[in-house]
């Protein structure tokens, strides 16, 4: 049944191009003995692709609220820590930052006399939480400087110190405010882990690229590795929308 439902779902849009000879839909027709293979080996790339994305998005809603609260100090000499590095992260593609990542990172540290293999995983993972934290750090300083300042000094009037203030008065408003932008991130994230299929790690778009190697279907096995990015982001919007409503974060609710 499920076979079933899944050629329908991929073959019907595709049913006015199957009468041609150039079009080879069948390699990825779960209808077919082979067809069903092919899909399963690209679809059980999904859930590396899903491990690393959350991970580097946890990661990274992390790091980016630590950089941005130095961004937010009346000090200049700290506000510039926050400007260096957002700065410099956002300055820097996605693609050689993982290549310095992956293969510099073992070379530094056996400098150091440290044995800290990085494996095409955890590769993945640093470099995504690292490229995303200078933007989340902004989306993080915005949504704390878009709360009244009165709220700031009510607080204070009632004993709370800075870190109390923020975890209890500024943070969890701010943060109804930026899961939104937050969101876009993490979709961000997902689609920029396709990057990690260079250096080897089994996820989606690696999955497809060693299926085009053996089938030379490129533009079917393609065709369906964009549908499973679709529907993984629809499932991830999905899921946002309804945590805004519970949230409080969207004004129609």
């Amino acid at each position: 049944m499920k076979r079933t439902l899944l050629a329908l779902l991929l073959l019907i849009p595709l049913a006015g191009c199957s009468s041609s000879a150039t079009w080879g839909w069948y390699v990825v027709d779960p209808s077919t003995p082979s067809g069903w293979t092919n899909v399963k080996f690209l679809i059980s790339g999904m859930g590396s692709t899903i491990a690393v994305s959350v991970i580097a998005a946890a990661i990274s809603i992390l790091l980016g609220l630590i950089v941005a609260l130095p961004g937010l100090s009346d000090r200049w000499g700290i506000r510039a820590i926050n400007r260096v590095y957002v700065e410099f992260i956002r300055s820097i593609p996605l693609l050689p930052m993982l290549f310095w990542v992956f293969y510099g990172l073992p070379i530094i540290f056996r400098e150091m006399g440290l044995d800290i293999p990085i494996d095409p995983f955890w590769g993945a993972i640093i470099t995504l939480a690292i490229s995303d934290s200078a933007f989340t750090a902004e989306i993080y300083r915005a949504g704390i400087q878009s709360i009244a300042r009165g709220q700031t000094e009510a607080a204070q009037t009632i004993g709370l110190n800075y870190y109390q203030t923020m975890r209890y008065v500024v943070l969890p408003q701010a943060i109804r405010r930026i899961l939104p932008p937050l969101a876009n991130q993490f979709i961000y994230i997902v689609k920029m882990s396709a990057f990690a299929s260079v250096i080897g790690m089994q996820e989606l778009t690696r999955r497809a690229n060693e299926l085009v190697v053996t089938e030379y279907r490129p533009l079917e096995i393609y065709t369906l590795l964009i549908f499973e990015y679709l529907i993984l982001v629809l499932v991830i919007s999905a899921g946002v929308r309804w945590l805004e409503r519970r949230m409080g974060s969207d004004e129609r609710a």
